[in-house]
């Protein structure tokens, strides 16, 4: 299982609920008419992003089973019963970054999140080490620890996203982000059985 994950944020004069509006149609066509491949999305309105020119954004996660599938959402995104609802989302926003990452450890609950924990792996300890650490997080809750692929994103490594709300050690340099759930679609929880 991949994860495409979209921040963007909103043109000046934008009412929050109309953008919101437009948000949860676009993946409700995405779950109507999914790709081959889609599994879920999820969109969620977030405080806390520091690598984000504002403070309060969105941020889209897409599901799909392995880069080809990857592939596929990013042309049936556009096109089809999708096309208008994403045109509208887009016509609407004033910019936008995303990144690539994979779930390392837990399953992926969009509907329960509500934080999500940005970290870094210090250099001085192996990846061994630091899934050991992570799996003492995630310990008895329900949270996934997602991490980048091929160092596409402007974020850390890792994410932790979570339920409740997660303490992680400054040595992992954590930035927290509050995560309210705008909308969820498709079957986000299930890991790709292909």
């Amino acid at each position: 299982m991949l994860a495409y994950v979209f921040w963007h944020w909103s043109a000046p004069n934008t009412i929050p609920s109309t953008y919101e509006d437009h948000l949860r149609a676009f993946h409700r066509a995405l779950a109507q008419n999914p790709s081959q491949g889609f599994i879920g999305s999820a969109a969620f309105r977030i405080e806390g992003a520091l690598w984000l020119p504002q403070m309060s954004a969105y941020e889209d996660w897409y599901l799909v089973n392995d880069f080809g599938a990857l592939g596929t959402l990013n042309e049936a995104a556009v096109s089809g019963a999708r096309k208008n609802p994403h045109d509208d989302a887009a016509r609407m926003s004033a910019g936008g970054t995303a990144g690539l990452y994979r779930p390392v450890l837990g399953e992926p609950e969009f509907p329960s999140a509500r934080f999500a924990v940005w970290v870094a792996k210090p250099s001085n300890i192996s990846y061994d080490q630091f899934f050991d650490d992570a799996r003492l997080w995630l310990h008895g809750k329900s949270a996934v620890l997602w991490q980048r692929q091929m160092t596409l994103g402007p974020t850390s490594e890792f994410c932790l996203q979570s339920a409740e709300r997660i303490t992680v050690p400054q040595r992992f340099a954590p930035v927290a982000v509050e995560l309210t759930l705008v909308t969820a679609a498709g079957q986000p929880h299930r890991r790709a059985q292909e």
